[in-house]
Formats: C-alpha cells, structure tokens, sequence
C-alpha cells in the first residue's frame, strides 16, 4: 500500500515509514512473488537476446549485412516470432526474403 501512496519514495524510505526491517518484509509471500515474477521476466528477457543474437548472425551469412534498422527491427522481435523467423530463415534466398518476412511479420 505505501509503495503504491508514495511511488517517488525509495524502498529504503518507504522501511522506515513503516516500520519493517527490510529482512523482515522480504520474507512475506508478496515480496517472495515479485521476486519470482521479476526472475521470470528476466529469463524471459534472456532467452530473447540470446535468440535475436543467434538469428541475427544466420541472417548475417543468409542475406549479408544486415542494416542497422533491420537489426533494431529485429531485436525488438518477441521470442515467439524470433522463433518463427528462425525457422524461416532456412527458406530465404537473399535480402528481399527477409525484408518480406519482416513487412508481413512485424
């Protein structure tokens, strides 16, 4: 409740108008959930760059060098289409392939 009444306060405020040592709050079910849910997305985050990564280096040898809007474009790509991208990429037969997935897929 005091972090949503006082989003400008730092967490270290927010224990001390509340009372709470730190340890103790980081131990109640709702600080365990953040925690994991903040793990999740930084997994999430991680299987990402690491599939734009390796897709961007197989486009690089498909379609040549890629430009640096189409890297952007790319990266920027949720997992699920990575994927999809990785998958078809496998098809392309040069630069326009790609800029045609990218046109209808992005």
């Amino acid at each position: 409740m005091l972090v949503q009444r006082f989003p400008e306060l730092t967490e270290e405020q927010i224990m001390v108008i509340a009372g709470i040592p730190r340890e103790e709050i980081r131990h109640t079910r709702a600080v365990q959930d953040w925690l994991a849910e903040g793990r999740q997305e930084g997994l999430q985050e991680g299987k990402a760059s690491e599939a734009a990564k390796m897709t961007l280096r197989l486009l690089n040898r498909r379609c040549g060098p890629l430009s640096d809007a189409n890297t952007v474009q790319i990266q920027a790509l949720p997992l699920e289409q990575l994927e999809a991208l990785a998958d078809a990429l496998l098809d392309f037969q040069g630069p326009a392939d790609l800029a045609a997935w990218l046109a209808t897929n992005a």
